[in-house]
């Protein structure tokens, strides 16, 4: 008969799972990561000088546009960042997973472009923190591209706006703009209002099929319209370590774009497609889960870039005062 007493905690020291902790096992470790998300106690990122702008581009649909464009933007914004989010899909996906209304009749990005509407009409904050605001998408973009055809300066029509933003008292750290899955009229107005291009990339056969198109626009654009304009940023999605082909493509896409691509990967996660069906990031929605750590990596990882930058470029500018 089995002795019904007690297990004594010497005599489970004595197994061979004696040495392990509790904050070792998987979920309390996970519950761990989470109350420090949470609580705001991850380490504060560097401000950028100036505000960056930073346009979320792949013609190809599903590699994780929206979702890139709104987790990143969310883990800034835990870490201290203020973060404006542009939703220029029709979908309206971004606005979804921030839980912004964005039903027809509300003031969206659609009304922006079209000069019915100005920023501080348009711009809401996310509920779930005050520092993450948004201009919504509604509907009604859907047919953006062919009224802004016969609109004068039409590309830049999205750079004026967020030129008034900064006039307006917002005090931006980060702007993303979500574009749909094209290379149309609104995507182009992304590209002329941004610095930087962020192309998230899945770890999947074809996928790089398509951004060669995508970067021939963007030389374009550099060309005609927008000179500062550089694909910063590459971002791995959707990769699944079990497999040799995450392994092969991530390799390829590295050797093809080389220290431009984040060393923080993001994980193919159920947590990740579950939470905008809640109207949250992944971040809101399970902060503990592998999805939530890889964002807010690469979210530290982006403002790192920057501030080694304007580190290496401090030194020239100093000199030249001197002279």
């Amino acid at each position: 008969m089995l002795d019904s007493g007690p297990f004594e905690t010497d005599e489970f020291s004595r197994t061979p799972f004696g040495n392990i902790s509790a904050s070792e096992t998987p979920i309390a470790a996970e519950a761990q990561r989470a109350s420090q998300v949470l609580s705001g106690t991850n380490a504060q990122i560097p401000r950028p000088h100036e505000q960056r702008i930073i346009t979320i581009a792949n013609q190809k649909g599903g590699v994780g546009k929206t979702t890139t464009a709104v987790n990143l933007a969310a883990a800034l914004a835990i870490q201290g960042m203020r973060v404006l989010v542009i939703d220029l899909d029709p979908q309206g996906n971004a606005s979804t997973a921030l839980g912004i209304e964005h039903h027809s009749g509300i003031p969206s990005s659609y009304e922006l472009l079209i000069g019915e509407c100005a920023v501080s009409d348009t711009i809401q904050q996310s509920p779930h923190n005050e520092r993450l605001l948004c201009i919504p998408a509604t509907i009604d973009l859907a047919g953006a591209e062919i009224e802004l055809v016969s609109m004068v300066a039409r590309e830049g029509r999205l750079k004026a706006a967020i030129q008034e933003a900064n006039l307006a008292g917002y005090d931006i750290d980060y702007v993303m703009i979500d574009c749909p899955p094209s290379l149309g009229l609104l995507t182009v107005n992304a590209l002329v209002a941004a610095k930087e291009v962020l192309i998230p990339i899945q770890c999947e056969y074809y996928a790089l099929e398509g951004v060669g198109q995508l970067l021939r626009n963007i030389g374009l654009v550099q060309a005609h319209l927008n000179p500062e304009l550089h694909v910063s940023t590459v971002v791995l999605t959707m990769y699944d370590g079990r497999t040799k082909l995450a392994d092969q493509v991530a390799e390829e896409v590295r050797s093809h774009f080389g220290e431009a691509v984040l060393r923080a990967v993001i994980p193919r996660s159920v947590k990740v497609s579950e939470a905008p069906g809640y109207g949250m990031t992944v971040l809101d929605y399970d902060p503990g889960s592998r999805g939530a750590m890889s964002y807010l990596d690469a979210g530290r990882e982006i403002a790192a870039r920057t501030s080694a930058r304007q580190t290496a470029s401090a030194p020239a500018s100093d000199a030249q005062s001197g002279m």
